[in-house]
């Protein structure tokens, strides 16, 4: 399995554009992904019970199972317009629809930015007949950085592996910077391969490497109503059928989750105002549940983050977060370390001269926070960031 270039045009048969259609003042605001032979296709989208247009049309299409187009736009999230959202969100896909000839089944919609705000669909239809003039096999990033709204770069990565002698690609971008919370995050993400992989099967690879990877990250705790994954795979590869229990989908599995966790890796990386990646793992809990549970109650605390923003070692807000979140264990027995280096045992500090030593290693842009409850086996990690001034000042002035 190695690294390729191109993103998610890496993958054969598929090709991207990113325009700007007027959504934004002059930045790329309306990307277009098409796949040249009809996919299958599986996604998983928010649980958040405020669902925008486009998640709710996204969620009709996934029963058919079969892709052959997304436009997703930046700058507007189409998100509690009402009955006219929803028709814009149609007029969007059919418009694609007619224009690739294929059926309306087929093509999905996205879309990401302010909450609450119709979509000017004139200027997105307009963007579609000029972003399929612009499809090509390199559009990939622009298409990448079309999806973008806070984030400060694209997100893109693409890998090759080898199946039975014959060579398959996945490739994959993602947008996501804040509102970041599990289930899933203010994200979207469009994957493609040109395996060959049933529409069920597809469903059940993506539900488990979401898991490990989208609903293991957060940025602020705050969840989306826009947040769409979606998985497509055209079968252009010369590669067989990829089954249920064989060798193969391990190998796919494994490819997939590498794929998922870097871009995973790269929202957090591009928090809002975030100056510092942390990874949070519970350890010891009673169940692997409680150590999510556990691990996500540390890494949303606005004490905690503040205090990895300001280099302390306060693990007394580490204590209480792991208190409040609602799971059993016996603070008596808990130990956390930075970086390996322990500054709480037996549910008491080791001194001035730990914590000390820890905030050494909080300076860096990226360390661990490992926290052992010694109530059972249980374990999980997350990634977060720090919470900066920053953070506040771009949320604070989002709308202007």
């Amino acid at each position: 399995m190695r690294d390729i270039a191109g993103g998610i045009t890496a993958v054969k048969g598929i090709r991207a554009a990113g325009i700007c259609c007027g959504i934004k003042k002059s930045a790329l605001d309306l990307a277009l992904i098409v796949s040249d032979r009809p996919a299958t296709v599986a996604g998983v989208t928010t649980t958040n019970q405020t669902k925008a247009a486009p998640v709710l049309l996204c969620e009709r299409q996934l029963k058919g199972g079969k892709f052959s187009a997304i436009v997703a736009n930046s700058g507007n999230a189409n998100a509690c317009t009402g009955r006219q959202g929803a028709l814009d969100a149609a007029q969007t896909r059919d418009r694609l629809a007619q224009l690739l000839g294929r059926p309306t089944g087929e093509v999905f919609v996205a879309s990401t930015g302010v909450i609450g705000k119709r979509l000017p669909i004139s200027k997105v239809l307009s963007g579609i007949r000029e972003a399929l003039g612009r499809l090509s096999v390199t559009g990939g990033e622009a298409a990448a950085r079309a999806i973008m709204t806070t984030d400060t770069q694209q997100k893109e990565v693409a890998v090759r592996f080898e199946l039975d002698g014959k060579p398959i690609v996945i490739g994959g971008m993602a947008k996501g910077s804040g509102m970041i919370a599990p289930n899933l995050a203010t994200m979207l993400c469009f994957v493609g391969t040109d395996a060959r992989v049933s529409a069920p099967l597809l469903r059940r690879v993506l539900r488990r490497a979401v898991g490990d990877t989208f609903n293991a990250i957060t940025v602020d705790g705050c969840m989306s109503t826009n947040d769409i994954v979606l998985l497509f795979a055209n079968g252009m590869s010369d590669a067989p059928p990829i089954k249920a229990g064989t060798p193969q989908l391990d190998v796919f599995e494994e490819a997939l989750f590498q794929i998922l966790s870097r871009l995973a890796y790269m929202i957090v990386k591009d928090g809002e105002g975030a100056t510092k990646l942390i990874r949070v793992e519970v350890r010891g809990s009673r169940t692997a549940h409680d150590a999510r549970v556990a691990a996500m109650a540390v890494a949303n605390s606005a004490l905690v983050k503040t205090a990895f923003f300001g280099e302390d070692c306060n693990w007394g807000r580490i204590m209480a977060a792991l208190g409040a979140s609602g799971i059993r264990f016996d603070p008596n027995c808990v130990e956390i370390a930075l970086d390996r280096i322990p500054v709480v045992r037996k549910g008491v500090g080791l001194g001035a001269a730990a914590e000390r030593r820890a905030a050494v290693r909080m300076r860096r842009p990226e360390f661990d926070l490992t926290i052992d409850l010694h109530k059972g086996t249980g374990q999980a990690a997350v990634l977060t960031t720090d919470l900066s001034e920053a953070y506040a000042r771009i949320n604070a002035g989002y709308r202007s």
